[in-house]
């Protein structure tokens, strides 16, 4: 905001990349590698421990109900998305998850192991982001709210690293060595994230202010808001799910198997570029366009197929789905919502439950059909953003995110 003044930071105050850094590492450990390394391996189980297609759908499910479980624990106790013990526990316990799989062969057990681990990576994610936004609106720093967007590459940088390793593992080793070096990953990443401060400033230091004044009636937009990203919600997962094998099965070899790195790479900058574009552009206009890119990106591989258009459907893919989720999660902030946060990614999980369960019908003929239907719940997501485009009240000052 022009003529704001910003104040001297206090003594021990982190530096903005330091924030950054931590929380991008525990989304890393959280997304990238605690729920996404599931795609890349779960061919290796198919071939070496004689996972059905069945079972391997199932675990998936297990692991978004997980996911939900833990964004409604972040609802229903707030307490858990300010509590040091929780997010450190969530990262000791989803490290665990990804070390067990491989000790057993017992289908239920593995589900189990998702579903826990669904339920850490909601925790920790939601504790994460919450910190991280609320940290960098109230840091002392002019710009250090425009730094979001790297904090939530480091989900991208998770699914790239862990699906490098995965590849690396597969050409010489078995399943088993898979998750266990992805747990070594995740455990080297969440250090960083274990020293992440989730106050932005020590309990009795904060200015008591008007109920009316920090809770403007902004509840019209945010229910848009969080329609259009549970609608998200059902449709990336359905391409999340679907695309890697849909490419795999029209192109096959490097390109095919790569897919899942091509999008990993391509998300670690898109959340700092759609950031930066927030800078001149309405955050809910930025929606509105990624939700639309991610559209046509999804539908692509089924309408024209072939090795270019597998390309760009990955890149396209990649380059929008956390943006989505960084300028979603950041406009619900700015509405000052309570437990805003939480509540988008519980509409979020609940759209990924529906997602392979509406899709399951279409895949008798192939995946197309799916990413068709995937490619229309984002542009039902888009429609219902242009909602929140509509006088959106942009001016509301800065405030600390309610988690």
């Amino acid at each position: 905001m022009a003529g704001k003044i910003s104040a001297p930071p206090r003594p021990g105050t982190p530096s903005p990349w330091a924030i950054v850094a931590q929380a991008a590492s525990a989304l890393a450990v959280a997304m990238g590698i605690g729920r996404f390394v599931y795609t890349p391996i779960l061919p290796l189980m198919h071939e070496q421990a004689g996972l059905s297609s069945a079972l391997g759908a199932n675990l998936a499910t297990a692991n978004f109900a997980g996911y939900l479980a833990g964004a409604l624990a972040g609802i229903a106790a707030p307490a858990l998305v300010r509590s040091t013990l929780a997010l450190r526990s969530s990262l000791l316990v989803l490290v665990a998850t990804l070390a067990l799989m491989p000790v057993t062969h017992d289908g239920t057990a593995w589900f189990g192991l998702r579903l826990v681990a669904g339920a850490a990576s909601a925790l920790v994610f939601v504790i994460a982001v919450s910190a991280m936004l609320s940290r960098l609106q109230t840091h002392p720093h002019p710009h250090a709210h425009h730094l979001v967007g790297w904090g939530f590459g480091g989900v991208g940088a998770g699914i790239a690293l862990s699906g490098l390793l995965v590849a690396a593992v597969q050409a010489a080793s078995t399943w088993q060595a898979a998750w266990w070096t992805c747990a070594a990953l995740a455990a080297v990443l969440g250090a960083p994230a274990w020293r992440l401060a989730l106050q932005p400033e020590a309990a009795g230091t904060r200015t008591p202010a008007a109920p009316h004044a920090e809770r403007p009636r902004t509840h019209r937009w945010f229910l848009a808001l969080f329609a259009s990203y549970t609608f998200e919600g059902i449709g990336y997962i359905i391409a999340g799910t679907f695309l890697v094998a849909a490419i795999q099965k029209d192109v096959g070899g490097r390109l095919g198997g790569g897919a899942w790195i091509v999008v990993g790479l391509a998300a670690l900058p898109s959340c700092a570029l759609w950031t930066r574009l927030a800078r001149r552009w309405s955050r809910p206009a930025l929606l509105l366009t990624s939700l639309t890119i991610q559209a046509a990106g999804i539908a692509l591989p089924a309408l024209l197929g072939g090795a270019t258009s597998a390309l760009v459907s990955a890149v396209l893919f990649g380059a929008t789905f956390m943006g989505v989720s960084t300028i979603a999660l950041s406009i619900g902030s700015h509405l000052r919502v309570p437990r805003a946060v939480a509540l988008l990614t519980a509409g979020y999980s609940i759209g990924q439950i529906l997602g392979p369960l509406l899709a399951a019908p279409l895949l008798h003929h192939g995946y197309q059909q799916a990413l068709l239907l995937g490619s229309a719940m984002v542009l039902a997501a888009a429609t219902a953003s242009a909602a929140v485009c509509v006088r959106f009240p942009h001016h509301l000052g800065s405030v600390t995110a309610t988690a």
